[in-house]
């Protein structure tokens, strides 16, 4: 899969270069916004799920170790086998060594956005170790050779017309034939033998009850219950902040999740997994990678309460316009501009300034997470580090002492609308990156304050 250094401007700039894709793009995200709003609607007590979900949440990111301790301890005594992972590299090398103590080359996986995280595909086919996506959109953008660029809508920047192409290439449909019904039952034909062949299978977690030791799938193709079923080994790989305290919570996650997704009142599965079949095993790998250095970031700790429904992603002007690929990290969008600079700051120091900072995020958010202040506040931080451009720091700083001082002020303005008024081409050329997407306005004859004084009385 491919690579790149590129930041968000460059890949976004990419992006926007299909003016029909960016459109559509936005259209269909925004439709997707729109059905969550009216899911919303139908519910009277709405904002007390939101809330009540955002308490339960911020109970077990305060309670952590102790829910930790008690999920495995009740997992252990169901009879699965815990794991657990410091960081991307230990979660991957526990998956292999796995597999390597069952002989096993080939298996299946359902949508995990934490095994994307963590890069294990790319590490498993260097391992020599065959992995087949499961999920209809994740299927679609492997055989593409790229990562997914949604967290729930994994091809969302595919037409059907170019899925219909691939599916030529790669499965021996037939040219031309885009019917989304008959590439559905094409990609089902084309993984039932996957599923039948295949020892092994790999699923994420929505939710994992401390109570009880169980955990929670949630899908709407019925993929990760047909791989974990039919396996046997199923490996269910979970970022510690999956957890919530008791079985009773999940009614009030489940009612958000689907609603906040792709509005729908729930998910088509929502399978418990709790003691391993007969003559299978069930390993559960619980995996940090980052979690606690954010748990420790006061400024942040909110954003681990994200249970990737994805609704941000789907509001977000700046995601729907930029495409997610341009995001340069597996958790894309506004809650993953938070999640990635604690992974790698100056990597990843681009994403929280991909942001209008118009807060649509943090309204549709069902955790309430605070992501448009964490997006400003990660700003603060990486400029304090050294991380944001140099000239933007320079023209910040500008910026500060002009604002700050009313005679340059008004000095400043009355020089930039004489030269925007006689000598335009010194603001309308590339070097200008308002002229790039837009025409300059017209100047005003006279500045407000110079208008106020004409006119005060």
């Amino acid at each position: 899969m491919s690579v790149t250094n590129a930041k968000h401007p460059e890949l976004a700039a990419a992006f926007n270069k299909d003016a029909a894709r960016v459109g559509w793009h936005d259209e269909t995200l925004w439709w997707i916004r729109q059905k969550r709003d009216k899911a919303a609607w139908t519910l009277p007590e709405w904002e007390e799920l939101r809330e009540t979900a955002s308490q339960i949440k911020l109970n077990t990111l305060s309670n952590l170790s102790e829910y930790l301790t008690a999920f495995e301890k009740n997992a252990l005594a169901n009879g699965a086998i815990v794991h657990w992972a410091a960081d991307a590299k230990e979660h991957n090398e526990i998956v292999h060594k796995i597999l390597q103590q069952h002989k096993v080359t080939q298996l299946v996986k359902s949508k995990s956005m934490l095994t994307e995280e963590c890069g294990l595909n790319d590490y498993l086919a260097a391992n020599g170790v065959d992995v087949v996506d499961t999920d209809l959109g994740e299927r679609i953008v492997q055989l593409a050779n790229e990562h997914p660029s949604h967290i729930v809508l994994p091809c969302i920047h595919w037409k059907k017309e170019e899925i219909g192409e691939l599916f030529h290439q790669h499965l021996n449909t037939p040219k031309g034939n885009a019917d989304p019904q008959f590439l559905t039952e094409a990609a089902r034909i084309h993984l039932r033998e996957k599923f039948l062949t295949r020892k092994v299978a790999i699923t994420g977690v929505n939710f994992a009850i401390a109570e009880t030791g169980e955990f929670v799938v949630s899908t709407n193709e019925g993929n990760a219950d047909m791989g974990a079923h039919l396996a046997e080994v199923h490996i269910a790989c979970m970022g510690i902040e999956k957890l919530i305290p008791q079985r009773k919570h999940l009614g009030v996650f489940l009612r958000l999740l689907a609603r906040s997704a792709t509005g729908q009142p729930v998910t088509t599965y929502n399978s418990h997994f709790k003691t391993p079949n007969k003559n299978q095993q069930l390993h559960i790998i619980l995996v940090d990678n980052g979690r606690s250095v954010q748990l420790g970031r006061e400024d942040f700790r909110n954003s681990l309460k994200c249970i990737r429904c994805g609704a941000c992603f789907n509001t977000c002007p700046v995601y729907r316009r930029s495409g997610g690929h341009s995001y340069h990290t597996a958790v894309a969008g506004p809650i993953g501009s938070i999640l990635a600079p604690n992974f790698d700051m100056k990597k990843n120091a681009d994403l929280p300034f991909a942001s209008t900072l118009c807060g649509s995020c943090t309204n549709v958010c069902p955790v309430k997470i605070d992501i448009h202040n964490q997006l400003y506040k990660w700003r603060q931080v990486l400029t304090e580090e050294g991380h944001s451009p140099k000239t933007k720091t320079l023209a910040m700083k500008l910026m500060a002492f002009v604002l700050s001082k009313p005679a340059a002020f008004n000095l400043g303005g009355k020089v930039g609308r004489k030269v925007m008024r006689w000598f335009p081409f010194l603001v309308n050329n590339k070097l200008n990156p308002w002229y790039k997407q837009r025409d300059m306005p017209v100047p005003p004859k006279q500045s407000f304050t110079e208008w106020y004084k004409k006119n005060k009385k």
